[in-house]
């Protein structure tokens, strides 16, 4: 499970919420040469005193070839929704049931959903990604892992707080927003830098450092939503640690979000 936050409005902030479940988990029925799983994920989102502020309640088919049942154990499928929420403090609760066989999942977490002052410095979740692609004008806003104009799937971490994994003939993909950003009272535009450092935990040595600036990224008002993609060919296998700092030369605020990721 993971939940990321990215603004809307001054008092609307976009949830979405991932669930991942392994074809190994769940119960395949074969019928005419295809094998189908069902699932029912149901979702409920209260307040501290109790109140539903979001449900939600959908079933998941994964169908395969019947051949291919056995050697997709280790594959999973993604289920992805997206909730409006104002800023505060909830409790997520969200029920996986296999429809097929007598499996049940459940996960309870308390969620703390940011809110996004004026004038502060600020930033969506750092997502890692394993698909980031420009999606066509008309579906901008709309679709599974679909946010603004870009599809963003999180590779998401294991149940046990593990990072996600990605294989080294994969790319590892980093979507993130930067909010309020403070215009310059002359030239009316941002003047910002932002540095993107990748760090080998292990050794703590420095992999990836890239410099950019607002004046470099164009037609950029106070929102800027950054987009990298890094082929992992070069990188020796083990964990990884992303971050990309922020730092608004206008009023002189800072922010640095990270996030982990392994390479096999």
């Amino acid at each position: 499970m993971q939940t990321d936050f990215v603004k809307v409005t001054s008092d609307t902030v976009l949830v979405p919420v991932t669930v991942e479940v392994k074809d190994k988990d769940v119960t395949f029925v074969t019928k005419e040469g295809v094998s189908r799983a069902t699932l029912n994920i149901f979702g409920r989102v209260t307040t501290l005193t109790g109140k539903i502020a979001q449900t939600f309640e959908e079933p998941v088919q994964i169908d395969l070839p019947a051949e291919l049942v056995a050697s997709s154990a280790e594959k999973s499928a993604l289920y992805w929704k997206a909730l409006p929420l104002k800023p505060g403090l909830y409790r997520l609760d969200v029920v996986v049931k296999d429809v097929n066989g007598d499996r049940m999942g459940t996960w309870s977490h308390a969620i703390r959903v940011p809110a996004y002052d004026e004038d502060k410095l600020a930033s969506s979740t750092l997502i890692v990604a394993d698909q980031m692609e420009k999606v066509p004008t008309n579906n901008v806003g709309t679709g599974n892992f679909v946010i603004g104009s870009t599809k963003v799937r999180p590779r998401i971490g294991s149940a046990d707080g593990k990072p996600a994994v990605f294989k080294r003939d994969q790319r590892a993909n980093f979507w993130m927003q930067v909010y309020n950003l403070t215009m310059d009272q002359q030239s009316k535009k941002p003047s910002a830098q932002i540095e993107y450092d990748i760090t080998n935990l292990l050794n703590k040595k420095q992999i990836v450092h890239m410099t950019e600036t607002t004046a470099q990224l164009g037609n950029v008002g106070d929102q800027l939503t950054l987009e990298k993609s890094l082929p992992l060919a070069s990188l020796e296998p083990g964990q990884y640690q992303i971050t990309i700092k922020v730092n608004d030369n206008v009023s002189k605020q800072e922010i640095a979000p990270s996030a982990k990721f392994t390479v096999e």
